[in-house]
This record gives structure tokens, C-alpha cells and sequence, in this order.
């Protein structure tokens, strides 16, 4: 009887530790999935578009619908290769709008992101400073833009830059102006429906870097004889860093690219590389041509992108 018992004993304690390994598999295989979800979403929303856009840049302009000469059909491997065309990427180079295209949106969009900076990085200071039960409140009021549809807020800037428009008729009112500011179907138009449209995407980036920031560094600087001013730079701006670099990128990137506000507000005349896109598109049916334009487009954004993080990284490591 001692030794059954010994052995179901034993028995029982070497099937004990099987629970335990079946939850380390089952956390596995869920952490594995974890890290799955965000790749396929990669995959479907993003490489296979790239791909798709990719393929037709190869492609031929041609007089059918679709309006270009299919590749990477039903032939073999190497009849597919004989298909590629790389002569729209040539095109692009030979003609001096592309480029011009180009050249305007970045800076469009560089100054664009400067100008926000500057106007929301009080805003977000402001929040952050605020006391604890009115920060939801503030907060709310930021997001309160995205609750009303994206053409309608553009199309209500017309109303307000036009000659006749709401901010003239309150200028020349008060005597500040004599006859009407011609702003709307300018670049500065431009500037002011980039920096109210994406002023969000920098104000809650700043503000949660800005949140986080332990104060009592800039007091201990104050009492050490630190000017504010000089505090601020010191202190403030590179704790900062993060929540700047991140604003900048969530506003640059979608400007480079916008066409809504370039062609309501920018008029006929203004050169940007998203109005191009579209004409190449829908007015010249030139599908080749446009998809050559956007995959450049991509990788201008993308490669310095992917370097800045492979630098930020290096750097972390160092630090560590």
C-alpha cells in the first residue's frame, strides 16, 4: 500500500507542471498573433497597393480599360520581364514639371509644418500646464475639428478669404484696411488650410511628451539661477524632442501629398505633386505616368523616414 501510494504521488507531481506548459504555449502562440496582426495589415493595406501601383508605373500607356498595357499576366516569367517598361520613370526626369512639382510641395510643406510648430506647441504647453481637471476638457476641444467633415471645414475657409468674404468685411469694418485683401487663390491660403487641417496631429503629439515631463527640473534650474527663457531651450524643447519629431512627421508627410486644399483654396495656378497626380490620373488618363509619379512620391517619404529611425535606434542603443 506504501509503494501505491508513493507512486501515485509520484504520478501526480510529474503531471502537475503539464497546466503550466500548456499556458506558456497558448501565451506564445496569442503573443505571436499579437505580432502577426499589425504585418497583415501591412501586407493588404500597403505592400499590395505599392505592388499594384509599382505594376502599372512598368506598364504602357494604352487606349482600353484599363487605360495601360497589362504586366505580370498570365505568361511566363520571363515574358512578363520583357513586358517591364522603365520609360515613365525617364519621362519624369525629362520633364521639368514633375520636378518643379515636386520642389513646391516640399517646401509647401515644410513651411506648412514650421507654421504649425509655432502655434502648437503653446497650445499643447498650455494644456500640459493646466490643471488636472481641465486637461480632458482642452483636450476634447482639440479633437472637436475632426468631428465635422474634412471638405466641408476647407470649403468653409473660402467663405471666410474671399474678397467679400467674413475676415474682410471685418477688417474693412473696423478701418484696418481700405479695400479687400486678396488672399484666397495664394499660397498663403494654402498655408492657412494646412496649418488649421493638421494643427491636431501637432498639438497631441507635443502635448503627450509635454505631459510626461517631470517639472520640477525646471524649478531646480530656476533656483540655480537659470533664466526661463534659458530653461526653456535647455530643459523644456529637448525633453520635448519626441513629441516634435512626431508632429512634424504627422504633418509633413499627409502635406507633401494633399490635393484638397491645394485646389480649393490654392486655385489653377498652384503647382503641387498631389494636383498632378490627380490630372495625370483623371484628365490625361495617363495611369503609367501617375503611378511612376506616385511611387516616387512614396519612396521621397519613406527612405528618410526609414533612415531617421535606423539613426534614432543606433543612438538608444548608445545611450543604453
Amino acid at each position: 500500500m506504501a509503494e501505491t501510494a508513493v507512486s501515485s504521488s509520484s504520478g501526480l507531481a510529474a503531471a502537475q507542471p503539464a497546466p503550466a506548459t500548456s499556458n506558456s504555449l497558448l501565451n506564445a502562440i496569442t503573443s505571436r498573433l499579437v505580432i502577426i496582426v499589425p504585418y497583415l495589415w501591412l501586407l493588404f493595406f500597403f505592400l499590395i497597393p505599392f505592388a499594384i501601383v509599382f505594376k502599372i508605373s512598368l506598364s504602357q500607356t494604352a487606349i482600353a480599360m484599363p487605360p495601360y498595357t497589362p504586366v505580370f499576366g498570365v505568361d511566363g516569367f520571363f515574358d512578363a520581364l520583357s513586358q517591364l517598361n522603365f520609360d515613365n520613370y525617364v519621362w519624369l526626369t525629362e520633364d521639368a514639371l514633375y520636378f518643379n512639382a515636386y520642389v513646391s510641395s516640399v517646401i509647401i510643406a515644410a513651411i506648412s509644418t514650421f507654421l504649425a510648430l509655432l502655434i502648437a506647441y503653446p497650445i499643447a504647453y498650455g494644456m500640459a500646464r493646466a490643471p488636472t481637471t481641465i486637461r480632458p476638457t482642452l483636450l476634447m476641444l482639440v479633437i472637436l475639428p475632426f468631428w465635422t467633415s474634412f471638405l466641408i471645414r476647407v470649403y468653409a475657409w473660402i467663405g471666410i478669404l474671399k474678397p467679400e468674404g467674413l475676415l474682410n468685411q471685418v477688417l474693412l469694418a473696423t478701418g484696418i484696411i481700405d479695400e479687400p485683401l486678396i488672399i484666397l487663390n495664394t499660397h498663403i491660403a494654402i498655408f492657412i488650410g494646412i496649418v488649421y487641417s493638421y494643427l491636431p496631429f501637432m498639438v497631441l503629439p507635443l502635448y503627450s511628451s509635454l505631459e510626461k515631463m517631470d517639472y520640477s527640473l525646471i524649478e531646480a534650474a530656476q533656483d540655480l539661477g537659470c533664466p526661463p527663457i534659458s530653461a526653456f531651450w535647455k530643459i523644456t524643447f529637448p525633453l520635448s524632442l519626441p513629441g516634435v519629431v512626431a508632429g512634424c512627421m504627422l504633418v509633413f508627410i499627409p502635406a507633401v501629398g494633399e490635393f484638397v486644399i491645394p485646389d480649393l483654396l490654392g486655385g489653377s495656378e498652384t503647382l503641387m505633386i498631389g494636383k498632378t497626380l490627380w490630372n495625370e490620373f483623371f484628365n490625361n488618363r495617363d495611369w503609367p505616368v501617375s503611378s511612376a509619379v506616385a511611387v516616387i512620391l512614396l519612396l521621397l517619404l519613406i527612405v528618410p523616414i526609414m533612415i531617421f529611425q535606423s539613426a534614432q535606434a543606433r543612438a538608444q542603443e548608445q545611450g543604453r
